[in-house]
């Protein structure tokens, strides 16, 4: 499977010469990567992937002390032949929680003082699988963040008064409940539009 698979960085060539480490399983090295911002994976053309399957693509940062370590990104598929991945917002590895980490998903390698993208050929249910747990983890979040920020709001109204009793006293700013409301609402909002806009 020569050539299956390429990789644009922005502002470098394409490259097309992913390293197979089995029959399934692909990795390319990515020098200088302090300014990538995304980058795209995609099929070439020249083959596709074998029916039922798809390329999970992976991300591991450069740890000149440890072999690496996989992040997961996304897919590419016969039927999605290309993606863009946000590489700027990941977390470097010594910032990952282990649950985060893939440890052995390109078998046991050696330190890597480069950033490398792993392509592994999985069933398609694999895919389907991990849609449906970052879904239900995505929710749990966006419910977290909505009784978080319903307790907030409910805590500061508690303590609102009106203006005519409202003492005076120096060095004690005071906000609007309504200014409270607004954000509330605006929060709100953009976290049903894209749970992950907080992140930016």
């Amino acid at each position: 499977m020569s050539n299956v698979f390429g990789l644009i960085v922005s502002g470098r060539l394409v490259q097309t010469d992913f390293t197979p480490l089995t029959e399934t399983t692909f990795i390319i090295t990515i020098p200088e990567t302090e300014s990538i911002n995304h980058a795209a994976v995609f099929l070439t053309g020249v083959a596709p992937l074998p029916a039922g399957t798809a390329g999970m693509v992976y991300w591991s940062w450069p740890d000149p002390a440890a072999p690496p370590s996989w992040q997961l990104l996304g897919h590419i598929s016969n039927t999605k032949p290309s993606a863009i991945f946000k590489i700027s917002n990941l977390k470097k590895l010594h910032e990952l929680s282990a649950e985060n980490k893939i440890g052995g998903a390109f078998g046991q390698q050696q330190i890597c003082n480069y950033a490398q993208i792993g392509i592994s050929i999985e069933p398609e249910s694999n895919v389907e699988l991990l849609a449906s747990s970052v879904a239900a983890e995505t929710n749990q979040y966006v419910t977290f963040a909505q009784k978080m920020l319903e307790n907030l709001v409910n805590f500061v109204a508690s303590f609102s008064v009106t203006q005519e009793q409202m003492t005076p006293t120096p060095g004690v700013s005071y906000i609007p409940l309504n200014t409270l409301h607004t954000w509330y609402q605006n929060f709100e909002r953009r976290l049903q539009q894209n749970p992950n806009f907080w992140k930016n």
